[in-house]
């Protein structure tokens, strides 16, 4: 008997755990009791585990190792951004197949990833660790601001503060104290965001989405607006570059095996692309169910059947892919339960069920009635349910 643990932080991965279940695995989740009474796939799922808080290192390794000594742990997939580090320290206690720590690092660790991608010789805006005073003085002085100070271990754009002079840079340095080594510092780069969903076996990048952001998501996330992303087609020429240089960071970073969602930016001032940064999971904000009906790959399944294949010493063939333009959008809202039924357009695919969220996906094989449709949805989504909030403090990614 094949058993999967999956590891979840936060409420999402249900079709990793139906396919799973489906491949024919004994599943387990390990989430946080305040997870509980969320609608998990229940017939998918063998048996729960809860705890109180996954971020607590040695009680998820004594509660994962009493599991382990009446059953044979087969995989241990992490759900969430905030679980991948977890399961690379229980799949080390437990001596298991999978991500060990240092490799988990690159996929992690905003300066590691950028250190990795630099010395591979890939484009990426200058940075400095904030560690050695001197250094970061020195790094002040060459490149000029304004510049971004960033969260090693955060995921998308939480806790990052844009910095626009030297005065403001060491206040926030001081304020930090004894965290300022888990910041980076790093030129702002003006330009449109796009990012690469794509999965990887045996080292080959088998399947690759590119899609760009209407904004770029640091600046949703400080000056609030809705968020928008919108697939490219294959034969885009700005996909054809960025499917290249994705595969570039993948193979610098040394991953062999899954899921990954990277993030690159295209420089207003010169027109090239940068690396700003990568994650070993599937793309948050309801990427993948843009993905799903655009391409009709759903990647959290695609990622069960991997693992199940690899388990059973399968080949892994990739589903036929389609090529449909979509857009996505969400937005905070400010009605309880937003009403979307006024959003009837046919090319409609997907509405977010979420309190306090609108959101809704639109497909077509016409580019210009997307193209159109955007314009027009984030205007209305404006209107009619776009609730400013502060900056973001809580956990949120893409």
């Amino acid at each position: 008997m094949t058993i999967i643990l999956a590891i979840s932080s936060y409420f999402k991965g249900e079709d990793l755990l139906r396919e799973a279940k489906k491949q024919g695995a004994h599943t387990i989740l390990l989430t946080e009791e305040k997870l509980r009474y969320d609608p998990w796939p229940w017939e998918s799922i063998d048996e729960l585990f809860l705890m109180p808080d996954l971020s607590k290192l040695t009680d998820v390794i004594h509660g994962v190792a009493y599991l382990a000594r009446t059953r044979k742990i087969d995989r241990i997939i992490p759900l969430d951004e905030y679980d991948v580090e977890m399961a690379a320290f229980l799949r080390e206690h437990l001596r298991m197949t999978g991500m060990g720590l240092s490799q988990t690092k690159l996929f992690r660790d905003k300066l590691a990833m950028r250190v990795a991608a630099d010395k591979a010789g890939l484009r990426v805006p200058p940075f400095t660790a904030v560690i050695n005073h001197d250094e970061v003085r020195e790094w002040v002085w060459r490149v000029p601001a304004p510049w971004v100070l960033k969260p090693r271990l955060e995921a998308g754009a939480m806790g990052i503060k844009r910095v626009y002079s030297d005065g403001e840079l060491w206040q926030l340095v001081e304020e930090l104290g004894d965290q300022q080594s888990f910041r980076v510092l790093e030129q702002f780069v003006n330009g449109d965001v796009y990012h690469v969903d794509s999965m990887t076996v045996d080292g080959k990048t088998v399947f690759a989405n590119v899609s760009r952001y209407g904004r770029p998501p640091l600046a949703v996330s400080h000056d609030g607006g809705v968020f928008m992303t919108y697939t490219l087609p294959d034969d885009d020429p700005e996909s054809q570059e960025l499917i290249r240089f994705n595969r570039q960071v993948i193979e610098a970073l040394g991953h062999t095996h899954g899921p990954t969602h990277a993030e690159f930016i295209k420089g207003s001032a010169d027109g090239q692309f940068y690396f700003l940064e990568i994650a070993a999971r599937v793309g948050g904000a309801h990427i993948a169910e843009l993905i799903q009906f655009t391409r009709g790959i759903n990647l959290w399944a695609e990622w069960a059947r991997l693992e199940m294949m690899t388990i059973r010493g399968e080949t892994y063939t990739l589903p036929p892919v389609t090529n449909h333009y979509g857009a996505l959008l969400v937005c905070l809202a400010r009605q309880h339960q937003p009403d979307l039924s006024a959003y009837n357009d046919s090319e409609v695919v997907w509405r977010l069920d979420k309190p306090r969220h609108a959101g809704l996906i639109a497909v077509s094989d016409d580019a210009g009635r997307i193209a159109a449709l955007r314009e027009i949805y984030v205007e209305r989504f404006t209107h009619d349910f776009l609730a400013v909030a502060p900056a973001k403090n809580s956990h949120t990614e893409s």
